[in-house]
């Protein structure tokens, strides 16, 4: 069994990360994190049932992992992962992207098959096509 997914102490960092935070990503959650002066705050990604295509992401600003978090610490940003979340967001990447069409993070998952137009919402391999009836449009915006 891999080490991420043994339980960790609250507030202990994996040495291995498998979530990968960029750094445009890690910079502007610490602007936030700063900004609502919550920088002893960290990331949780996670990822969820439901959206057009199946799954899909979800991040939240957490004090404290949870018992099984794996937890890592990337550009001094604290990132938390479910082990049910990790076996979905192993190898992903986490960046912001700032363009005419708007900001926000954006999460790159080399286990996603399929994603929804707006990329919030994912299909894994072993997951049969969801959203696909209602001709495969993005019901996400």
């Amino acid at each position: 069994m891999s080490d991420l997914l043994m339980p960790v102490t609250p507030g202990e960092v994996e040495t291995e990360t498998v979530v990968t935070l960029l750094p445009a990503a890690a910079a502007k959650l610490k602007g936030l994190l700063s900004e609502r002066n919550l920088t002893a705050h960290g990331l949780r990604v996670f990822v969820s049932g439901g959206g057009c295509s199946g799954m899909q992401y979800g991040m939240a600003i957490e004090k404290e992992p949870s018992e099984f978090d794996a937890v890592f610490e990337q550009e001094g940003v604290r990132v938390f992962v479910d082990p049910t979340s990790m076996m979905y967001l192993g190898g992903a990447s986490i960046d912001y992207v700032d363009n005419l069409m708007g900001g926000g993070f954006r999460i790159d998952n080399p286990n996603a098959v399929a994603t929804c137009g707006c990329g919030h919402s994912f299909r894994t391999q072993g997951q049969a096509a969801q959203g696909q009836a209602s001709g495969g449009g993005c019901g996400c915006h």
